[in-house]
C-alpha cells in the first residue's frame, strides 16, 4: 500500500488521538513492569521482563500505525511492523528492535522457552526505550 504525500500529513482525529493514546498507556504499563521485575529480590523472570519488553516495542509501533490509519496485521513481529512503518518513518535507526521477536513467543509458553539472562533482558529494556524515544519524537509525544 502506497501512501501520497498528502495522506501522510493529515491531521487525524479525536478518536484517533484517543486510540493512539490508549495504545501508548499500554505500552507503558509494559516497560513498567519490564522495569520493576528488575526490582525483584530472587528469581526475577528475566524471560517476562523481555516480553513486556517486547510488547512495549510492539505497541508503540502500532500506535504509530494507528495514528497515521494504517491497518496492520495481527503480529506480534517486529521485522514486520518495522516493515509496515517504512512507509512513513524511516526504519534504520529501529532495525535493532528486530531481537525483541523471539521474546512475544518462546518466553510464554513451555516446551517453546528459552532461557533469558539478566543482560538480554536488560538490553531488550534498552531496545524498548529506543522505539519508544523514536516513535514518541514522530508522534510528538516525547
Amino acid at each position: 500500500m502506497r501512501l501520497r504525500k498528502a495522506e501522510l500529513f493529515m491531521v487525524p482525529g479525536e478518536e484517533i488521538i484517543l486510540k493512539v493514546k490508549k495504545w501508548i498507556s499500554y505500552a507503558e504499563e509494559d516497560l513498567s513492569l519490564a522495569k520493576h521485575s528488575l526490582g525483584l529480590e530472587s528469581n526475577c523472570p528475566f524471560r517476562l521482563t523481555a516480553y513486556h519488553a517486547q510488547q512495549c516495542a510492539e505497541k508503540y509501533l502500532k500506535a504509530l500505525l494507528v495514528f497515521h490509519q494504517i491497518d496492520f496485521p495481527y503480529t506480534h513481529s517486529i521485522t514486520r511492523l518495522l516493515e509496515i512503518c517504512s512507509e512513513i518513518i524511516n526504519i534504520n535507526e529501529l532495525t535493532e528492535a528486530e531481537i525483541l521477536t523471539p521474546y512475544a513467543i518462546t518466553t510464554r509458553y513451555p516446551g517453546e522457552d528459552e532461557e533469558v539472562t539478566k543482560e538480554e533482558a536488560l538490553e531488550a529494556i534498552r531496545v524498548a526505550e529506543l522505539v519508544k524515544g523514536k516513535i514518541s519524537l514522530q508522534l510528538k509525544l516525547a
